[in-house]
């Protein structure tokens, strides 16, 4: 996961966008992180999203290789920018500044489209000037030992996942006045090939479910043309977008911007909700046919207002006192602040409206049960 410094935009008056969650412009309780756990804990496919994070994580090394490499030529070979530059340092030089979309390549500006492609037909072609064998990457080399037909890998073998970033990676020395190299360009075949046996060889540590086509395309670009620039992971990662926008991300939003209970802390209210209402109810017709006075018959309030309200925070998915003070829970008894503007008003609103109806019902069945008039049996 990229741990760039968030940038938040100025408040909005809705709802934040999947976009705009996984760009870190939004806070709490619909951060990345609250995005990540409910992923994780809730929706039971986190998967997806690390599958996401990690081909976003990929194109940023390969900027970040670039831009390296730019500044490096800059500063090596000063006399290019005077005698004009061959195919490659023109794409270098005309890459400009690049950023780190958090959408679909479809939603891309016409000038991050042609940044995006500047950097992939760079990287295509660094790669096809090397000395790389697509034969020699890891997986071609399962590949030959396993007869054709047969599944990818023999049944309980976990597919090695290569380093990524490792520290036995090669890396450049520069001597001079040369900014040192952070990034190598095994770096970058190193995660394209962690991607492709982590999330998508069949049978992989952490599969995810994409169209055939799909992983077939990315398998061979990687094992046998060797390509490991982003415009590889594309459609994947546009597939991946989608699906969490569509299944996912509705869900989030209903849970973090509607509520501020998770799954056992609601079932913990459910329980300990009907046990205080049933405990209301006995004791209530107890006192009834007992003909007790209604100073005694007083009593009841608090256990019908501990259950009712437990009740309506189970119903609506939200404590209003916990929404009140600003709190929201992202894990059992873990609470995270209010801090997104939008969202803290609208679980306020909320918070209200649920109180008001557990004051009416509570007052309605107090009363009932208060000066309903007694028969002792």
């Amino acid at each position: 996961m990229d741990h760039s410094s968030p940038v938040f935009d100025t408040p909005r008056d809705r709802l934040p966008t999947l976009y705009e969650v996984l760009a870190r412009k939004t806070k709490p309780p619909v951060d990345l992180f609250s995005f990540y756990i409910y992923m994780r804990d809730q929706q039971r496919s986190v998967d997806y999203l690390d599958f996401w994070l990690d081909v976003s994580q990929h194109t940023s090394l390969c900027r970040h290789y670039v831009s390296e490499l730019r500044r490096s030529i800059l500063v090596e070979t000063p006399e290019l920018e005077k005698t004009g530059s061959t195919r490659s340092s023109y794409v270098l030089d005309h890459m400009g500044e690049m950023n780190d979309p958090a959408g679909p390549s479809t939603d891309l500006t016409s000038d991050e489209k042609v940044k995006d492609q500047n950097l992939s037909a760079f990287l295509r072609q660094e790669n096809g000037n090397s000395n790389h064998s697509p034969q020699s990457s890891l997986g071609s080399q399962r590949s030959a030992m396993r007869p054709s037909g047969d599944r990818p890998f023999p049944a309980g073998e976990r597919i090695p996942r290569p380093s990524f970033m490792s520290r036995n990676s090669p890396t450049r020395t520069d001597s001079g006045n040369s900014p040192a190299h952070t990034v190598a360009r095994a770096d970058i075949r190193a995660s394209a090939e962690k991607i492709l046996y982590t999330y998508l060889l069949p049978g992989s540590e952490r599969e995810v479910m994409l169209p055939q086509g799909i992983v077939h395309d990315i398998t061979r670009d990687i094992e046998e043309e060797g390509r490991d620039d982003p415009e590889v992971f594309d459609t994947a990662k546009d597939y991946t977008f989608q699906a969490m926008e569509r299944d996912a991300f509705p869900g989030f939003l209903r849970a973090k911007a509607l509520g501020n209970l998770v799954p056992p802390s609601l079932f913990l209210r459910l329980v300990f909700g009907l046990l205080a209402l049933t405990a209301a109810l006995w004791v209530g017709f107890t006192l009834i046919f007992l003909d007790a006075p209604k100073r005694t018959r007083a009593w009841e309030i608090l256990p019908f207002t501990v259950g009712i309200y437990l009740l309506s925070s189970h119903q609506y998915h939200l404590d209003p006192i916990l929404a009140l003070v600003g709190l929201s829970e992202y894990t059992f008894f873990n609470f995270s602040r209010l801090e997104e503007p939008y969202v803290r008003k609208l679980l306020t609103k909320r918070a209200l409206m649920v109180l008001f109806v557990t004051l009416f019902v509570g007052v309605c069945v107090i009363v009932l049960f208060i000066f309903v008039p007694g028969k002792r049996l």
